[in-house]
């Protein structure tokens, strides 16, 4: 039997319960019996106390016995129902264990709960906020919803870290809030980037609070209060009745936001420029907004907008905003 055998064999022997000396006894005893039981115990380098400890423990397991009537020999006995005995008992401590664990954690929630349990919802403040909101989007494995609106957390590297996690093949999707495209730059270096690398992007006029869902396990959610001139509290909700309102109100907000971004469906399609300037225009943004973000003069602006609004054959930006809709143009 060779050394990776006997190694294998040995691990076996004690994940069924019996010690590394009554193994290592028991591999010998393998290999020369039948054997007395001084030599099994010479060659395995056990002795003394230790010896009948190990023997004792293979002989009460059903794995070994005398060979002879006079005892000195001993040999190996072939293990089928030592082994059904001993994997019975090894299963029968794994559940109590299992059960005892199982007890004592759910213990450990009715007392937590019966306190009004902090761990439920978790507040972070202050420069905790930047750390744990980038372990949120590093943890997430299936998909992050969020609700993005102004004022914005001072984080460097946000927007890497969104593209790093789409990157990995995490769904994202995300309701802006017309103040996002509004935000100076915030379009161009953020949201833009974020919808090219995959990102699905909605737009709604305001969004109802902060919010951040990463798979089903958790949210994020801000309590920065612009009036109030409050920007460092963050609140960790763990799944309970009101992460499971977070994520439907999610959902309910996401069916009546507005596309940010469709496949065209007319031939030719739209070029990049006036597509950003429906998607703006979409979102509410003002002409002075619209104008700083395309890089261009009101009066370019209103020229473009006449010549968008004849090839959908709108009378009007709201007309405009529909027929590009229904044409694939958001």
């Amino acid at each position: 039997m060779g050394p990776m055998t006997n190694a294998k064999l040995g691990e076996a022997l004690r994940l069924l319960g019996l010690d590394r000396t009554a193994a290592r006894v028991y591999l010998t005893l393998l290999e020369l019996a039948p054997a007395p039981l001084d030599a099994v115990a010479a060659a395995a380098g056990v002795g003394g106390a230790e010896l009948a400890t190990a023997y004792g423990t293979l002989v009460d397991a059903g794995l070994a016995s005398a060979a002879g009537k006079g005892g000195d020999v001993v040999a190996p006995v072939p293990p089928t129902a030592g082994l059904e005995i001993l994997a019975r008992h090894r299963a029968a401590e794994v559940e109590e264990s299992r059960i005892a664990v199982g007890g004592a954690f759910d213990s450990f929630r009715r007392q937590r709960l019966a306190a009004y349990n902090e761990d439920l919802v978790e507040v972070v403040t202050g420069d905790a906020i930047g750390p744990r909101i980038r372990q949120a989007w590093a943890s997430a494995r299936e998909q992050i919803r969020q609700f993005e609106s102004p004022p914005y957390f001072p984080l460097s590297g946000s927007t890497d870290d969104a593209l790093a996690t789409l990157a990995r093949g995490v769904t994202q999707r995300v309701v802006y809030s017309r103040e996002s495209l509004e935000h100076p730059g915030h379009l161009r270096e953020v949201i833009e980037p974020c919808v090219r690398a995959g990102e699905q992007a909605r737009v709604l006029s305001s969004v109802p609070v902060k919010l951040v869902i990463i798979d089903d396990a958790y949210a994020l959610v801000s309590l920065s209060i612009k009036e109030a001139d409050v920007h460092n509290t963050m609140l960790v909700v763990q799944p309970c009745g009101l992460l499971s309102a977070l994520m439907a109100l999610f959902e309910q907000s996401w069916h009546n936001a507005l596309p940010f971004q469709g496949r065209t469906t007319r031939p030719g399609g739209l070029p990049p420029a006036d597509r950003r300037l429906l998607w703006l225009l979409a979102g509410g943004a003002g002409d002075d907004v619209i104008a700083r973000e395309m890089g261009i003069s009101r009066r370019t602006l209103y020229r473009r907008l006449q010549v968008l609004m004849a090839q959908l054959g709108a009378a009007n930006r709201f007309q405009m905003a529909l027929q590009a809709q229904r044409s694939g143009w958001l």
